[in-house]
């Protein structure tokens, strides 16, 4: 007589479920369901159990008929409840690196997980013996046999896979993760990728790159700020292993500072960050520097038109610990030195970049991170003119395991950014100099609680110090040195997140953070009246508590995946911004000034929705979307017309405040694999302001308002040695505001302005082509031109 086993559940199951569950019968008993039957091994039954617990029904019992006789198998019971948790590391087999976003399958129970920024996983599944596939595109897949009966750890590394003529792939993650996860309106872009696509000098860059992608554009001809779905450059968070980065560029606007052979991977989030994510009103930029080789020593580096590079990567400790060293520097002002014009010869122009970071396994629980970035330009022009600005910053971080499912990150960051301009008046240099500086204390909990919920939170504290502007003389018989006094200021935040599988076909991501901000003594406050004079002044000692505002941020993404191929999403973020960047140029510049969130000056809010339809063709050969999005804004900036800003202790009464909106479509074609690879991007858009006191609180559009945005970036490797890439970008002009006539007022010419941003400069379109030939290409060893 065979061996029948009796599966008793609480709710109710249809006659529909009977060949999921191998043909085992269903009997109703009240509100509960019997299943019965002849099941063939422990593995079978385990695999029934599994799909009981995914159907979210209640196990009552198990019982195990053999002939004529009864027995409860108490052990099966148990076994099927008891869960163990594999988790570890993920890296390249070459180098070390953290594979970011690498993914751990769980072939027979059609379930997951990634790793995280650090290269770390977690997957909790029921006793039992399990194949564990490990991939990463551009890595060749591993799989591993797992007996689980306690909990594991497993460090893997993965091997790169050779690249064939026809294999190319222009992405580093999962191929249809476009498709499968929650998160949208998200840009990923590998260092690859980056140096393989043309751009002015032939320079490699980041942002310039970024700035070819839907959704994402350019301030000017030749500019690295960039303008994300109507938002202002000030309202993008730049961020370099978590530290912040006041001015990314250089030699004004033409270079970014980020050197592309010193960073591992980044992700520009174009609206609904992550709830960790905080304190600017468009998108977040996250730049991750690499770790350094921790299998042997190497070197790489170039050398360019304007500038040459060197990095440096070796082991501390074989396999526990590394370190990576990257400098670039530009070379004008040598050849300058050679010219036998004094003044020529006088002149300093360069700027330059230093990327360090070190890491060191202490053991499997712990590891310890510190980076820093050094930047700075430099321009002189004989003795009658000077300036140079640029960032510092530093990170330590301290990554700790709690168990096997909660992963810590503790970081304190460090960010400094200052300019100084230097004039010479009359023989007498004077100098101006203004900055902003921070220091930050962070706290990320990541808890993989089972392979369907991941939870985060944290919290963070950032003490701003910000410094308005000095103007030093070397002559104070002839000038008076001025200096406003700082202002200080704590920003900080505390949030949760949930990422959930709800099904197979419906996700979802919600969190919701608060955010803090208050303004501290020592300050003196003032008060305007409609004239912007004076009426009263208010003083505040040391650690007095000026002004201070706090906002609840909520935040959810969904997504329903259509079928393999194709998914919907939709999502909702609040965003606030303490910090404002008050410039009037379309360009960011040196002398841009930051201020902080005062009594006059609100924090700015954008609430944004935005849905978007994805779809992958030909195996994921092809990925496309359509989005859409509408961003209203709350007490955006603007300036009353010849503003002053620079050096100006009364700067807020030159300030005008209203609202804004951003509302568009994007369209994103991307071609994946093949020789030819590339992508098509389009955006049709349109971002408006409304202030009182401007054009009688009409809209106008905003200064980097653009209709339409085009760009087509194509990268075809011809043969083993040549690879050949083209970009071609179209956008509509940038609106501006010019004097439509002019006026005397006690002998003074005065300009006239009609409507803000009234007129367009023409349409700008601009094509790079560039080439690449491989001269060797060895085992430990590859030169190249460009």
């Amino acid at each position: 007589m065979k061996d029948i086993t009796k599966i008793k559940v609480q709710g109710l199951l249809d006659e529909k479920w009977k060949d999921w569950f191998d043909g085992l019968d269903i009997i109703h008993e009240g509100k509960n369901t019997i299943l019965t039957g002849n099941i063939k091994d422990e593995a079978s039954l385990h695999g029934i159990l599994n799909m009981i617990r995914d159907l979210n029904l209640k196990l009552i019992s198990v019982t195990k008929l053999i002939g004529l006789l009864v027995l409860i198998s108490i052990s099966s019971l148990v076994s099927a409840q008891q869960k163990f948790t594999v988790s570890g590391h993920v890296s390249c087999a070459e180098t070390g690196e953290a594979l970011i976003g690498s993914t751990i399958y769980v072939e027979e129970l059609q379930t997951g997980t990634i790793t995280n920024l650090y290269g770390f996983y977690s997957i909790t599944l029921p006793e039992g013996t399990y194949s564990l596939l490990y991939s990463y595109i551009g890595y060749q897949d591993e799989i591993i046999q797992v007996d689980l009966k306690e909990n594991k750890i497993f460090n893997f590394e993965l091997n790169p896979a050779p690249i064939e003529m026809d294999e190319v792939v222009i992405r580093s993650e999962a191929a249809d993760k476009n498709i499968q996860e929650a998160e949208m309106s998200i840009v990923k872009i590998s260092p690859k990728n980056i140096k393989a696509i043309p751009v002015i000098f032939g320079e490699q860059d980041i942002i310039k790159t970024l700035q070819l992608l839907p959704g994402v554009n350019a301030g000017s001809e030749g500019s690295s700020g960039f303008y994300v779905r109507g938002g202002g450059a000030d309202q993008n968070l730049i961020i370099l292993d978590e530290a912040p980065v006041y001015s990314a560029s250089h030699l004004l606007g033409f270079f970014s500072v980020f050197n592309s052979d010193a960073v591992k991977d980044l992700e520009l989030y174009k609206g609904n960050a992550p709830a960790s994510y905080g304190g600017r009103l468009s998108s977040v930029l996250d730049i991750q520097m690499k770790d350094g080789n921790s299998k042997r020593f190497s070197t790489s580096g170039g050398i360019g038109l304007l500038s040459s590079r060197l990095t440096i990567e070796a082991p501390i400790v074989k396999d526990n610990g590394s370190f990576i060293i990257s400098g670039r520097r530009t070379y004008a002002d040598m050849f300058l030195k050679l010219s036998s014009d004094p003044l020529k010869k006088n002149t300093k122009l360069y700027f330059y970049d230093l990327n360090a970071k070190a890491n060191y396994k202490l053991n499997e629980k712990n590891r310890i991170f510190l980076s820093g970035y050094f930047g700075n330009d430099a321009f002189k022009f004989d003795d009658f003119f000077s300036t140079d600005w640029g960032n510092k910053t530093g990170t330590l971080r301290w990554n700790h395991v709690f168990g096997n499912k909660l992963f810590l990150n503790s970081s304190l960051i460090f960010s400094n950014y200052e300019y100084e301009i230097g004039y010479n008046v009359s023989g007498s240099m004077i100098n101006i100099s203004s900055g902003i500086r921070d220091w930050n204390l962070k706290e990320d909990f990541q808890y993989f609680i089972n392979t369907k919920n991941t939870l985060k939170f944290g919290v963070n504290s950032i003490y701003h110090t910000f410094s308005p502007g000095e103007i030093e003389s070397e002559d104070e018989d002839y000038f008076n040195s001025t200096f406003l006094s700082k202002k200080h200021a704590f920003e900080s935040a505390a949030y949760i997140s949930h990422s959930v599988d709800l099904s197979n076909r419906f996700k979802m991501t919600y969190g919701l953070r608060y955010s803090n901000f208050t303004s501290v003594g020592p300050d003196t406050v003032y008060s305007y009246n409609d004239n912007d004079e004076i009426i009263d002044v208010e003083t505040f000692s040391k650690g007095e508590v000026v002004n201070t505002y706090g906002i609840l941020e909520p935040r959810i993404t969904l997504n329903f995946i259509v079928d393999r191929q194709s998914s919907i999403k939709a999502s909702y973020a609040r965003n606030a911004q303490y910090l404002h960047l008050l410039s009037n140029s379309s360009t960011a510049l040196p002398t841009d000034l930051w201020i902080s969130s005062s009594k006059i000056v609100k924090p700015q809010i954008a609430d944004q929705i935005a849905l978007g339809y994805f779809r992958n063709f030909k195996d994921n050969m092809f990925e496309t979307s359509v989005e859409i999005y509408y961003k209203k804004l709350q007490n955006q900036i603007d300036y009353q017309n010849g503003a002053e800003i620079i050096m100006n202790k009364k700067v807020e009464s030159q300030l005008v405040f209203g609202d804004g909106r951003a509302y568009g479509t994007e369209l994103f074609i991307k071609k994946r694999t093949g020789k030819l690879t590339g992508w098509v991007g389009y955006t049709l858009s349109k971002t408006e302001r409304s202030i009182d006191e401007i054009d009688d609180g009409d809209w106008y559009p905003a200064k980097h308002d653009r209709t339409h945005d085009i760009s087509i970036v194509t990268m075809y490797q011809l043969n083993e040695k040549w690879n050949l890439s083209a970009s071609w970008v179209y956008n509509t002009g940038i609106a501006v505001t010019f004097p439509s006539g002019k006026y005397q007022i006690e002998g003074n010419t005065v300009p006239a302005y009609t409507n803000r941003n009234g007129y367009r400069m023409p349409d700008y379109h601009r094509l790079d082509v560039g080439a690449t030939y491989t001269i060797k290409k060895r085992e430990r060893f590859e030169s190249s031109l460009n």
